[in-house]
């Protein structure tokens, strides 16, 4: 049967092929308390180091396939598992509280996720809790046995289909078979859509039930320009979304010819088209692109990707790098209130 469903257009494009449903495994577990509270810690350390092999190996292959820069998400969840404040605070709970590594991890990435969720005044931090579920999941997998499904090992044309992908996941796709994905939660500001946008694979996210209604090889009809989905489409709707992906390719030609040109109206008044950026590796994309200015430098990043404060050297050589980089160009940089980031979050005690 038919069904159609509307979500957020996250990357563009234009998809029609089998649907592949990424299922996570169970993960749940029962709090239990111990006697021996080292051989938790020792657990815990272990599955710290699994993870952490698991993420570099991720990380290298996101480096083949998406970049340096985008890969660089990757940086700061090794970063989560190396942090000795979060480690520390889970150890301290285990012995404290005389429970199973699996409860204490738990509870302290709760806490940690809780905060960055409440800073409802900025979605770019609130998206970070995305980042702690994802080392979360992968330690507590470590912790059960549990292997996390590998989205590499697809080797045929799919949408994938889940409640959510993880940046790990989204590194792990193949845009040679992977046409695009679509998934219950999400938004724009996910690393899993910019990895999308990086890898010019179409995704529609927060769609809030598409893995209850389809099935391994249900044909998916998906448009991240306008975030329709179409289950099982008629041949008439196969043909129109196939005839806005055509539509789509000519205009991003098209783009490409113009992003040099000059941003002028019919009347002749010029417009300043300027880019948003987050790190000085940026600035590459924003020339490469046409942009005539940085609009808006998130300093945030340069405490975000960092374990510890930055220094002032630390941030006059990004700022240097950013203005040199743009050779003269207009930068604006937005300063940063960190008042309600807790010093736990940005660095070690």
């Amino acid at each position: 049967m038919t069904e159609m469903l509307k979500g957020i257009a996250a990357s563009d494009g234009v998809a029609v092929a089998k649907a592949y449903l990424l299922v996570q495994p169970d993960l749940s577990f029962e709090t239990v308390t111990v006697e021996d509270t080292s051989a938790e810690e020792a657990r815990l350390d272990a599955a710290l180091a699994a993870s952490q092999d698991e993420l570099s190996v991720i990380r290298e292959k996101a480096v083949e396939s998406l970049g340096e820069e985008a890969a660089a998400v990757f940086d700061a969840h090794l970063m989560v598992l190396a942090d000795p404040e979060m480690t520390g605070q889970i150890k301290e709970t285990i012995r404290a509280k005389q429970v199973n590594a699996e409860a204490a991890l738990t509870e302290v990435a709760d806490m940690f996720i809780a905060i960055f969720e409440g800073m409802e005044d900025n979605p770019y931090m609130q998206e970070r809790a995305a980042d702690i579920r994802d080392v979360t999941k992968r330690v507590l997998a470590n912790l059960l046995g549990k292997k996390l499904p590998n989205p590499a090992t697809i080797n045929e044309e799919s949408i994938v289909v889940a409640h959510d992908l993880t940046p790990s996941d989204t590194a792990q796709l193949n845009k040679k078979y992977v046409k695009a994905f679509v998934t219950n939660i999400g938004g724009r500001t996910s690393h899993s859509a910019i990895m999308a946008r990086t890898l010019e694979i179409a995704a529609v996210l927060g769609t809030n039930n598409i893995t209850e209604l389809v099935k391994d090889g249900d044909i998916l009809a998906v448009s991240g320009i306008t975030g329709e989905v179409v289950i099982n489409p008629t041949e008439e709707q196969i043909a129109e979304f196939k005839a806005a992906g055509e539509a789509y390719a000519k205009q991003k030609a098209e783009w490409a010819l113009l992003k040099d040109a000059q941003t002028v109206t019919a009347d002749g008044k010029h417009f300043e088209l300027a880019a948003n950026i987050g790190t000085p590796k940026d600035v590459e994309g924003v020339n490469d692109n046409g942009a005539e200015a940085v609009g808006l430098y998130r300093t945030e990043f340069l405490y975000m990707d960092s374990q510890d404060f930055p220094t002032e050297d630390d941030q006059y050589e990004a700022y240097k790098a950013v203005l040199e980089g743009m050779n003269g160009k207009p930068v604006v940089v937005r300063t940063m209130d960190i008042g309600e980031i807790r010093t736990s979050l940005l660095r070690p005690s």
